[in-house]
């Protein structure tokens, strides 16, 4: 990029820590390449993770603007998902868009472009055109399910899901067929859903978009990113460019670490299930059970409930007083913790996860072998992506989202045998060694970057 060329780059995420994570590490990294950034984020947070987060990442990067999209007062009737958290706030966002116009026109600097959360494009691609701001669209999932969001106004069409026959499988042009059971509950039902209109009407607007940036390498996804940039999954796309594995944000934040520096190398099982979704107690009970039958040393994050905030009980109450006697002797049990820091110790030698792509690319920069367990969404995909790379294993008999009980006994098995599976830990090197490339010049996120660069100074 030019050192002449002055380039203010604003980015809009969305709701939820894992859309907004790979926001902040893009702005992060933007910045490494001379570009100014303003983040635009909704105010008020769905919760008090991404508030938290928010917070601390503002502080540790003074150089990065922040700019409030003050949401509009919430109707609770017209919302048709109301019982979730995260989709009703991204609703609120899209219909809070309007006030971007203002926003975007007051900016000192002008903005040089808008990125905007692919949940978003419907609602703010016409307030960019207006503008004639150049809006580029951060898909912050994998490439695989990059094309499934593509691809889906196409398959479906006007058609009823039903219409599509009995096949069990969805088949996306230029790819092998996804298996039914992969997509995301809401995308297959008859019934229009908020999840499922957003994601037929935002994939069928991202070829008006000026280019799209996918979190994932060449690496990782190879063949996927090739049939998306040569128009077979859809034609008349717009510009495809892999930005990451982006790099974690070193935020500086607390967490227990001392008990982790302790532990002997390769010993720790790390369980976490994100801030999306919680898990039944029952099945809390049962991970519990699992873990200290494994006989590993471990840190577990326990998620009850969809947003953090109700997270308020008692965790002695949760896993019962003899569970949680028997849990303090082999680990640590917690609320919430720092991902990034727990999975770049060295102690760490499994990852318990239900694989959402944010955690997928954790994994992969740490090299740290993963347990896919997935639970709602992209999952599935992700966890396909995690298996074929060789970095881990995907128990599918376990199901998904509390669709059955898994026993503690069966938990203990796979957890020992992901500890003790000598190709994993070596694969894991290997993509931790391909993901690092990217701190290079030459490397596959830094080439995503300088090509978004350049296409900003043209």
């Amino acid at each position: 990029m030019s050192e002449h060329k002055f380039v203010h780059v604003v980015l809009l995420p969305s709701a939820g820590v894992g859309h907004l994570a790979p926001f902040l590490r893009l702005a992060a990294s933007l910045t490494t390449h001379g570009v100014q950034v303003t983040v635009i984020t909704p105010h008020p947070t769905v919760s008090l993770a991404e508030s938290q987060t928010l917070s601390h990442f503002f502080t540790s990067f003074p150089k990065i603007t922040q700019k409030h999209l003050n949401l509009l007062p919430v109707d609770h009737k017209q919302s048709s998902n109301a019982d979730d958290p995260f989709f009703h706030h991204i609703q609120v966002i899209r219909q809070s868009s309007s006030l971007l116009l203002p926003l975007l026109s007051s900016l000192s600097p002008p903005a040089s472009a808008l990125v905007t959360d692919m949940s978003l494009v419907a609602a703010v691609i016409p307030i960019t055109q207006v503008l004639n701001l150049p809006n580029y669209v951060f898909f912050t999932s994998s490439a695989k399910m990059l094309a499934l969001f593509l691809s889906y106004h196409t398959i479906f069409g006007s058609k009823h899901t039903s219409d599509l026959g009995r096949s069990e499988v969805i088949k996306i042009p230029g790819l092998e067929p996804i298996p039914k059971s992969w997509i995301p509950p809401p995308l297959l039902q008859d019934k229009d859903n908020l999840f499922k209109i957003s994601f037929f009407e935002d994939g069928k607007k991202m070829t008006d978009s000026s280019g799209i940036l996918v979190n994932t390498s060449e690496g990782f996804e190879q063949e996927t990113l090739r049939k998306l940039k040569e128009g077979e999954v859809v034609e008349g796309l717009p510009t495809v460019l892999a930005v990451g594995p982006l790099p974690p944000c070193n935020l500086g934040r607390c967490v227990p670490l001392a008990w982790l520096e302790g532990q002997p190398a390769r010993s720790v099982v790390y369980v976490s299930f994100g801030s999306r979704m919680g898990m039944s107690r029952e099945q809390i009970r049962e991970v519990g059970d699992g873990l200290v039958r494994s006989g590993s040393r471990f840190i577990w994050v326990v998620k009850e409930k969809r947003v953090d905030v109700e997270d308020d009980e008692d965790l002695d109450q949760v896993l019962g007083d003899e569970l949680m006697d028997r849990v303090r002797m082999k680990g640590q049990v917690l609320r919430w913790s720092n991902q990034v820091d727990i999975l770049s110790s060295p102690a760490v030698g499994a990852f318990v996860s239900h694989c959402g792509w944010n955690s997928v690319i954790e994994a992969f920069w740490y090299g740290v072998p993963i347990l896919a367990w997935p639970q709602h969404g992209d999952q599935k995909i992700n966890a396909e992506i995690v298996e074929r790379i060789g970095i881990g294993t995907w128990e599918k008999s376990w199901g998904c989202g509390g669709e059955l009980l898994v026993n503690g006994a069966k938990i203990a098995e796979r957890i020992r045998y992901v500890m003790e599976n000598e190709a994993f830990k070596l694969q894991g090197m290997r993509i931790r060694d391909e993901a690092r490339k990217g701190e290079g010049v030459c490397g596959d996120w830094n080439r995503g970057l300088i090509a978004l660069c350049d296409m900003l100074k043209a």
